[in-house]
């Protein structure tokens, strides 16, 4: 019997195991490479991302492709995969020797716009200078970047509604830039969550700005390319992360937990990770932290190989991977720091109007601030309008307006890179 086999994803069964992609596995929602299709579920999730895929007959549940079986049962897509439960472990025992303070919001969310809006602009700005300096070989302007991220972890901590809106829609055109600056306020708005401490908040800060900057020296067709690697050129790719560690090197950072965000970030819980199979407690606490970040801004980010998904969609990923991909307490802090519908959010309401999660959405989960784009029909409104869920909650009538659920990234052809606020 064949080994491998090329299989269209139209034929693909529950228990097949999928042993490789037509497209680089790096930054899919298929989190391991190689796993068993479980569900109709995973089944929609890789025909959504590929047209076909390779087929290990052997490391299959059923080996026997010509025979035809009764259908699966259909699996809520909600329903958490069933994982082995376990104590839960305590924030303070994970994050031991650090001071834990919970947060409380110092400004409204109209309040934080302004300033949000002028530190991630400035820090966009000195993204691309330090970035592009270290592609021309010099070395990492360490003092620029520590000053940069300032501002941005002082918005957070403040209250990190406004931050988030801002990066949603201040869109790079560099998907590496773009990636390190979303991935930065995604751990320090997880690191306000978790109760870290202000300098703490700046070391996830930092060490997310730079735990992709080993791919300035990895070939940028590699990066780019839009078909399934050689092993080699996998490695090549893979290999970023030990570039990153020579450019901490050679500018002579000696934050521990930095470096081990940049050395860590793609090792998982199960040690099915690279590039050392860590696994559990042998990877740093912020290196768990930073696989958590790294892998739900990729997921919900259009990249050259594959479509974003929407963030309801990888809130549920990543609530599925707990304690297989990623730690459970740290996955479930990351919910509660982001909400159900994130701002930026683009969802339909049960009035069938469409529009975009703007503030509150940490506090009122099911019943956000949102600006109405479209009507019913889903055509564009005139103007923009801004309604509160929780008011419309309120009504005891049968109007009574209510999230129905989130919509892909960039749906009815919406660009919310040109949307402000009235």
């Amino acid at each position: 019997m064949l080994k491998t086999l090329k299989v269209s994803t139209s034929e693909l069964h529950v228990g097949m195991f999928v042993s490789g992609l037509d497209r680089p596995w790096l930054g899919t929602p298929f989190i391991t490479q190689g796993f068993v299709i479980e569900s109709q579920d995973d089944i929609g999730h890789l025909q959504r991302y590929c047209e076909s895929v390779f087929i290990d007959t052997r490391r299959s549940q059923r080996p026997d492709f010509s025979v035809r079986r009764e259908a699966p049962r259909h699996r809520d897509p909600a329903a958490p995969r069933a994982v082995k439960e376990r104590p839960r472990v305590p924030i303070e025992r994970i994050f031991a020797g650090r001071r834990i303070k919970p947060y409380r919001d110092d400004s409204a969310w109209e309040e934080e716009l302004p300033g949000a809006q002028r530190a991630l602009t400035t820090l966009i700005s000195d993204i691309d200078y330090i970035f592009e300096h270290v592609s021309d070989g010099e070395k990492l302007n360490v003092i620029k970047l520590r000053k940069s991220v300032e501002p941005m972890v002082d918005s957070i901590s403040r209250n990190p509604d406004a931050c988030v809106w801002v990066t949603r829609l201040k869109q790079h055109d560099n998907y590496t830039y773009q990636h390190s600056l979303s991935a930065a306020m995604w751990s320090v708005s997880l690191g306000r969550q978790l109760g870290l401490q202000r300098h703490d908040l700046r070391s996830l800060a930092m060490g997310c700005m730079l735990m992709d900057i080993g791919k300035l020296r990895v070939d940028p067709n590699l990066l780019q390319a839009q078909r399934e690697l050689t092993t080699d050129e996998a490695a090549a790719v893979a290999g970023h992360v030990g570039h990153g560690l020579e450019i901490l090197n050679e500018c002579g950072i000696l934050n521990q937990d930095v470096i081990d965000m940049v050395a860590h970030h793609h090792e998982r819980y199960d040690g099915s990770g690279y590039p050392n199979g860590l696994m559990r407690d042998e990877i740093p606490p912020f290196a768990r932290i930073a696989a958590i970040v790294d892998t739900y801004d990729a997921i919900t980010s259009n990249r050259i190989y594959a479509a974003a998904i929407s963030p309801s969609d990888a809130i549920k990923l990543l609530y599925n991977s707990r304690d297989e991909d990623f730690q459970a307490e740290l996955v479930e802090a990351f919910i509660q720091a982001i909400g159900i519908y994130p701002a930026g959010t683009l969802v339909e309401l049960s009035s069938g109007e469409v529009g975009v999660v703007v503030a509150e959405y940490r506090t009122r989960r099911l019943r956000p601030k949102v600006m109405l784009l479209l009507d019913a029909n889903k055509k564009r409104l005139p103007t923009s309008r801004l309604i509160d869920l929780q008011e419309a909650g309120a009504d005891s009538g049968a109007s009574s307006l209510t999230i129905k659920k989130s919509l892909e990234p960039e749906a009815y052809g919406i660009d919310l890179s040109g949307v402000t606020l009235k």
